[in-house]
């Protein structure tokens, strides 16, 4: 079932043109972007490798919204405090990179920052049953991390709809986040199976008018919502 918070839409600026990106974050913002994804890959636990710490402290001088990073790497608990000091606002780590998880998970707390735990397409929601009291964020991907621009997976809207069921039976206060192939086409199916924050790429960087991107990602959330 649809998720009772409000959609929050995060675009990501691995679509966007890098040499200009503080403009990009700025003409989201004002378009009404509420969070910045950041994804962050090294090369090893993904198949490309993106920004660093140095680029996540250019995005966070750039904006006030909230900086989302995703940590797509090995060993993430020796990255955690560099890109909390470079502005993070919430640090999310692959289940399938961290062998003691909660810990990790208490670190990026420890830091002030919020934690999120991050499950690939292949990766059963039982993985993280155990640490939902210890996270801030879920973040499903609806493709295989490592790309943008990638066609979504709807085998992962199960996935969702059993999170959503968790979060609201113990009233937990978990954001559940999507994240691969999120258009307009997409975003009914997602919202409905109870996500309430959207990461978006090339579907909002890859058009021209950013404000009439992001606005038909909320009308699209909203149909699915009623």
């Amino acid at each position: 079932m649809p998720s009772l918070r409000p959609i929050r839409l995060a675009p990501s600026i691995l679509s966007a043109d890098l040499g200009r990106l503080a403009e990009e974050i700025r003409e989201v913002e004002a378009a009404g972007a509420d969070w910045v994804h950041v994804d962050v890959m090294d090369g090893r636990f993904v198949p490309n490798l993106t920004l660093g710490p140095v680029v996540a402290r250019a995005a966070r001088a750039a904006t006030a919204l909230p900086l989302d990073v995703h940590l797509m790497l090995v060993e993430p608990e020796r990255w955690i405090e560099p890109f909390a000091e470079a502005g993070a606002d919430t640090l999310s780590v692959h289940v399938e990179a961290c062998p003691h998880l909660q810990r990790t998970l208490a670190e990026i707390r420890r830091l002030g920052k919020r934690a999120g735990v991050v499950l690939n397409p292949h990766t059963p929601e039982e993985s993280i049953r155990y640490v939902l009291g210890d996270v801030d964020l879920v973040l499903v991907m609806s493709v295989n991390p490592g790309f943008g621009g990638q066609r979504f997976l709807p085998a992962v809207l199960p996935k969702l709809e059993r999170l959503r069921d968790w979060i609201d039976r113990d009233r937990l206060p978990v954001d559940l986040e999507v994240d691969g192939g999120v258009d307009p086409s997409t975003t009914p199916q997602v919202v409905a199976a109870g996500a309430d924050v959207l990461v978006a790429g090339s579907s909002v960087f890859g058009r021209p008018d950013r404000g009439a991107a992001l606005a038909a990602l909320r009308a699209a959330a909203s149909a699915a919502t009623g």
